[in-house]
């Protein structure tokens, strides 16, 4: 049985997945404290929000840096759909769990087409 190795750039690429992955994970966990507190006072839904939309940003300014594709769209929407005062909660609790789940969605196919072995170019002799 032959083992395949990634190579440096896979690597490098499936490790900015998994740090993607986990701040999707910690927005989710915040959506989901603010669905739970739909009764609470408005200053903490607010704070809420902020935090929401401070870690979508910050996603999305990674994505830019690291050209992820629609990663860097779909977080920036987000963060201002939470940082937006008009919208009723519960319009803005299903919007960002369904976003959520399409950053998941993305990241897990991602990761899927990074840890395929890259084929070797015709110039390249395989090793």
């Amino acid at each position: 049985m032959t083992v395949h190795k990634l190579t440096p750039s896979q690597l490098r690429r499936i490790e900015e997945i998994h740090q993607f992955m986990r701040s999707v994970e910690h927005v989710k966990k915040l959506v989901d404290e603010l669905e739970s507190s739909r009764a609470a006072r408005p200053v903490i839904i607010n704070n809420l929000c902020g935090a929401i939309a401070r870690e979508l940003s910050q996603m999305r300014q990674r994505a830019l840096s690291a050209n992820t594709g629609t990663l860097a769209d779909v977080a920036g929407g987000l963060a201002v759909l939470a940082a937006r005062q008009g919208s009723g909660l519960a319009f803005k609790i299903r919007a960002l769990l369904e976003g959520v789940n399409s950053l998941t969605m993305q990241l897990e196919q991602s990761l899927k087409a990074a840890s395929q072995l890259e084929q070797a170019t015709p110039d390249q002799k395989p090793t």
